[in-house]
């Protein structure tokens, strides 16, 4: 695919990749955090992500959020872009904070900036339909003082989502699907979730596209805790903005909050690679419903997730299992219990949290 960016002279993207990973534990940790690992297919997250970042805009119009430690990281593995590509976060302090100073940072540069967000843990296909839908959803962010995030219709009751209720439509162009969101629930309990599955309600993915202006309006509208430190930006001072800022999503901080919160329905597949389950979506199953990512040998072995680093993993009489060996740590659990990897990592020694 050779697309070239739109003309548009005011879109950029900014790309969320600060996350620690550590729901793919023991294969990331801070010296290789999931971003730089090949998760959603060959090529590693970050530059998955990168290559669908500048479909929609140049590299000189593309900025990289993460911390100072991360960036070095990931240098190498995207040796076009030049330093001006990384905003690097003084400490992490959630999406919300960081999205406000790369808002206040662009609009300095451009007026009429236009964000397009995105994850830098996502597994999107096809690319062809994730342009074509975000080009739309550009147009309608340039002409309305909306935020928009892209939504996906539910496949199950998942609690580390957020949900949103389908409002009013709003004009489009193409065969997208645009509206107001009536409602925006972030992470609910088991019990909700299965209620807004019921009701309709879409999965928010977490894409969100809005001009700079606009978004720095709501926060100042709805977010206190963060406009009130804006001036601190306007000072110069970015490290005491994150120093005195809360750890908040946008999600929680901004769009729940916000009446003017509208949706894109998307038309390409999507996922959120957030932990060891998410690769039963995003790589092809053997013929026993095994996912392996390194040589499998598998006798009555049905439905296992297997890592391997090096070398090959042999499974005898189990289902259902997560199987790993990185470096010199070896990790197994039911594949139900792997959203619990934040408990198991508080209870290990440090030595074993971080094998690197």
């Amino acid at each position: 695919m050779n697309f070239s960016p739109p003309p548009d002279p005011h879109v950029w993207v900014t790309i969320l990749a600060g996350g620690s990973g550590t729901r793919f534990w023991p294969v990331s940790t801070p010296k290789r955090p999931k971003q730089v690992l090949p998760l959603a297919g060959s090529d590693p997250l970050i530059v998955q992500t990168l290559r669908r970042a500048r479909l929609l805009a140049p590299d000189e119009r593309i900025r990289i959020l993460a911390s100072a430690p991360l960036t070095r990281i990931f240098r190498p593995l995207l040796p076009d872009l030049g330093p001006q590509a990384y905003l690097e976060e003084p400490e992490p302090r959630g999406t919300a904070p960081v999205l406000v100073w790369a808002a206040w940072t662009l609009l300095r540069d451009d007026p009429r900036a236009v964000l397009v967000s995105l994850h830098a843990d996502h597994a999107v296909a096809p690319e062809e339909a994730f342009r074509d839908l975000l080009l739309e959803g550009v147009r309608l962010a340039s002409s309305e003082d909306l935020l928009f995030t892209v939504a996906v219709p539910p496949t199950r009751p998942e609690t580390g989502y957020g949900y949103l209720e389908p409002g009013s439509p709003l004009p489009g162009r193409g065969p997208w699907r645009a509206f107001r969101v009536r409602a925006f629930v972030e992470k609910p309990d088991r019990t909700a979730a299965q209620r807004y599955l019921d009701q309709g309600y879409l999965w928010n993915t977490g894409i969100f596209l809005w001009r700079a202006e606009v978004f720095l309006e709501e926060v100042r509208r709805c977010t206190p805790e963060l406009a009130d430190l804006i001036p601190l930006l306007e000072k110069g001072q970015a490290e005491e903005f994150f120093r005195r800022a809360p750890n908040l999503s946008v999600d929680e901080g901004v769009l729940e909050r916000s009446p003017r919160v509208a949706c894109l329905e998307a038309t390409f597949r999507w996922d959120d690679v957030g932990g060891w389950e998410a690769l039963a979506r995003t790589r092809p199953a053997d013929a026993q419903g095994n996912v392996a990512v390194s040589p499998l040998y598998g006798l009555e072995a049905e439905g296992n997730i297997v890592w391997a680093d090096e070398g090959a993993v042999v499974l005898f009489g189990v289902r259902d299992l997560v199987v790993v060996r990185s470096g010199e740590v070896v990790f197994v659990a039911p594949r139900a219990r792997t959203a619990e990897l934040k408990v198991l990592l508080r209870g290990l020694p440090p030595e074993l949290r971080d094998p690197d």
